[in-house]
């Protein structure tokens, strides 16, 4: 169970669930494509990060991971207070 938890695949199978999500919010809930992609890239930009961890990248993946989640969600913020 231990391998599982520490496998970079586990996040994949994450992000697989995550753009399923964002293709049913797109199609059923009839959601605008930008509006989703500003919703869950914050998230994705985490997993990514997450996933560049447990598959041993080089060590500025993560902080760029990271950075690309703070940009995304003060953008997502930005966005919904402008409303």
């Amino acid at each position: 169970m231990q391998a599982l938890f520490s496998s970079p695949h586990l996040i994949d199978l994450v992000l697989l669930f995550t753009a399923v999500e964002a293709a049913v919010l797109v199609a059923a809930a009839k959601r605008p494509i930008g509006g989703v992609a500003m919703l869950l890239l914050p998230g994705v930009c985490l997993m990514l990060g997450i996933r560049a961890v447990l598959a041993g990248a080089a060590w500025p993946c993560l902080p760029v991971a990271l950075a690309g989640a703070l940009v995304s969600h003060l953008a997502d913020v930005r966005v919904r207070l402008d409303r």
